[in-house]
């Protein structure tokens, strides 16, 4: 059976390989994003889908779900304004319109305890729709 631990407050289990997947993207950058969903029957939040340290933004942006949540993070690459190669990890909360309450009540209860895991993540975005989350709003945020 996968190791988890247990998020006392927020009632979710949180798969040891989200943190795993989380470490090897931070500390060895062999991925770009990882996206996270909670799996309703096991009560846990489980690595859903791992990007490629050559994938972008557009390619974790077409991997959410137009009708289900998710919990993603993205490792930005940028240059400075002084000319410094520069590297901010964003974690958003992707709940569309779409999606049933059932989820959204979940995600946003279990969001702080996956967080907690996720030791590192420099920004936050929470986005109901692609326009909340798009490139232009990440890289507003690192000025």
């Amino acid at each position: 059976m996968a190791m988890a631990f247990k998020v006392a407050t927020e009632g979710m289990d949180v798969r040891e390989e989200c943190r795993k997947s989380f470490m090897e993207m931070k500390r060895k950058r062999v991925h770009r994003y990882i996206v996270f969903k909670i799996d309703e029957i096991s009560e846990a939040v489980m690595v859903d889908k791992l990007g490629g340290a050559a994938e972008g933004y557009d390619d974790l942006a077409a991997s959410l779900p137009d009708d289900d949540c998710r919990y993603a993070v993205f490792d930005f690459n940028y240059v400075s304004v002084d000319n410094c190669q520069m590297s901010r990890i964003f974690f958003i909360a992707w709940s569309p319109i779409a999606s049933r309450i059932r989820a959204k009540m979940l995600y946003a209860t279990s969001k702080h305890g996956l967080r907690r895991v996720l030791d590192g993540v420099h920004y936050e975005v929470q986005a109901t729709d692609p326009t909340e989350m798009g490139f232009d709003v990440i890289k507003e945020r690192t000025k």
